[in-house]
């Protein structure tokens, strides 16, 4: 388990180095993924830093991954890392560029690593990382496709929300990709879970309006903010039609049926198009390019 300390406000906690690189994040030097969703991010970012007077925070041997990282100064690095009990953090790695640095083989996408960090602002200061183990690493489409998944989670998850549930299934997303299970199949999973941990989405199988279990036999739409409930002739000619066993089958987790794989497919493509705003995923259009999704 990790450990969590909070010290005593101080006149001057805040690392000067860590300072300066969330000053090169909030400045826009690092360029975002995407313009319309990272101001939405930002602002969902700031909604939950703004606390009077934080306490320094010092977290000791938490579970996690590394996102994405950028260079900062000549010798350290930017971290975003996703974290079983503390969601996203950014944090600098010092003098993680070093050629002799143990850092180096550490941070390394998709390594199941144990953090720990200080600090009261939005960028903490990385004090110890070491390699976990225990997960097959990935290797050419699964490679790409939990890229994929990083991406996602950057997109989607504000930066210290928790989300434990979702930490756990990107764990057994990946696993499942280093053991080479179908990629299509195992993403639409992921997406699902990411939609509905991270409050964009509601049950797959159940309707919105009734509070009924779908019926295998009927036809569906899923609502826009809203969630499932019966197809209508009026409905808009975007939105996906699918079965009452689609949606059952997702919530499941089942894609045995081929109908399940193609209508989900719609379905999803046409959910993530909605809450991204038109932004393209950049792995996901190299994906879909490579027909995995």
């Amino acid at each position: 388990m990790p450990d969590v300390r909070r010290g005593a406000p101080r006149a001057r906690s805040v690392d000067p180095i860590a300072e300066e690189a969330a000053e090169v994040l909030e400045s826009g030097a690092i360029p975002a993924l995407s313009p319309a969703v990272a101001a939405g991010r930002e602002m969902m970012d700031r909604a939950m830093r703004i606390v009077p007077a934080r306490s320094e925070l010092r977290v000791t041997n938490e579970a996690g991954f590394v996102l994405h990282a950028y260079p900062y100064r000549e010798t350290s690095l930017i971290l975003d890392v996703f974290t079983r009990d503390h969601g996203r953090m950014a944090m600098v790695a010092k003098g993680a560029k070093r050629p002799h640095s143990a850092l180096r083989a550490v941070l390394q996408h998709f390594h199941p690593i144990s953090l720990s960090w200080t600090g009261r602002g939005e960028v903490k200061t990385l004090t110890k990382a070491e390699y976990m183990g225990g997960m097959l690493p990935l290797a050419g489409d699964g490679l790409l496709s939990g890229f994929y998944l990083n991406e996602l989670l950057l997109r989607f998850c504000p930066r210290e929300d928790a989300h434990p549930a979702l930490f756990k299934h990107y764990m057994i997303t990946l696993t499942r990709l280093a053991h080479g299970e179908p990629a299509s199949l195992v993403l639409r999973g992921f997406e699902r879970v990411l939609l509905q941990e991270t409050g964009f989405a509601v049950a797959f199988d159940q309707c919105i309006k009734t509070g009924e279990r779908v019926q295998p036999g009927l036809d569906y739409v899923y609502q826009p903010e809203r969630g499932v409930r019966r197809a209508h002739a009026s409905d808009p000619s975007s939105w996906p039609v699918v079965s009452g066993q689609t949606l059952l089958d997702m919530a499941q987790d089942d894609y045995g049926r081929a109908q399940t794989v193609t209508q989900s497919r719609a379905l999803m493509r046409f959910l993530l198009h909605y809450y991204l705003q038109g932004e393209p995923l950049k792995t996901r259009q190299i994906l879909i390019d490579l027909q995995y999704l």
